[in-house]
């Protein structure tokens, strides 16, 4: 039940984000166990976490989390249909191939992370979540960097297999699952509160002269 916050560790540890607190001896390293905001950890221990509330998770930690929930409009979806304004539109087997490849060719920091159902790929259990270590194009195969080693170590998974895995529907949420780029919290939003800031102090400043 824990897979879904290993991989958001995994993830927040490959992209060096700081959890502001120690892990052990000098080493400031997320572990589970401070992945404590939008949801009850001990909940989580007994149910998992969805969809919805692990990228809620991903963004409290500050990751940037490009979601898009797998929809299934019989093949040319497009992920209108999705009612959270924090999911991309794009939903289809062509744009996740593009996301997929484009994703494990890049070097600036992106990690994609998929959230499927194992009985889909006829693995044990059912909703899970890894991240994506790499992409073949020949074999149109997908390198899944399984989370729950005792299990299955890193596989490769067709991609049209994976894809349909991303759509088996949540008997929590009645919906599928779906698929995410996570990355290091652009600085803007930091650049623009430095700057209103500034302006702030500024005109505070001018005023007390004035005065």
């Amino acid at each position: 039940a824990y897979c879904g916050l290993g991989t958001l560790v995994m993830v927040l540890n490959a992209l060096e984000v700081d959890p502001g607190q120690i892990f052990k001896g000098p080493w400031r390293w997320y572990e589970e166990g401070m992945l404590d905001c939008c949801v009850d950890l001990e909940e989580v221990k007994e149910q998992g976490i969805t969809w919805d509330v692990w990228c809620c998770l991903g963004r409290c930690q500050g990751l940037k989390v490009d979601a898009v929930r797998a929809e299934d409009n019989g093949g040319g979806d497009d992920g209108r249909n999705s009612t959270s304004s924090s999911f991309s539109s794009a939903a289809s087997l062509e744009a996740f191939r593009a996301t997929i490849a484009d994703a494990c060719s890049r070097d600036d920091g992106v990690v994609c992370v998929v959230a499927y159902s194992r009985r889909v790929l006829g693995q044990s259990g059912d909703g899970h979540y890894s991240p994506v270590g790499g992409y073949h194009a020949a074999s149109d195969s997908v390198l899944v960097l399984d989370v729950a080693r005792f299990k299955h170590p890193p596989h490769w998974v067709p991609l049209p297999d994976l894809w349909r895995a991303l759509q088996a529907q949540d008997k929590v949420t009645g919906r599928p699952r779906g698929y995410a780029l996570l990355s290091r919290a652009t600085t803007a939003a930091a650049a623009a509160a430095a700057a209103t800031t500034t302006t702030t102090t500024t005109t505070t400043t001018v005023a007390a002269g004035e005065a």
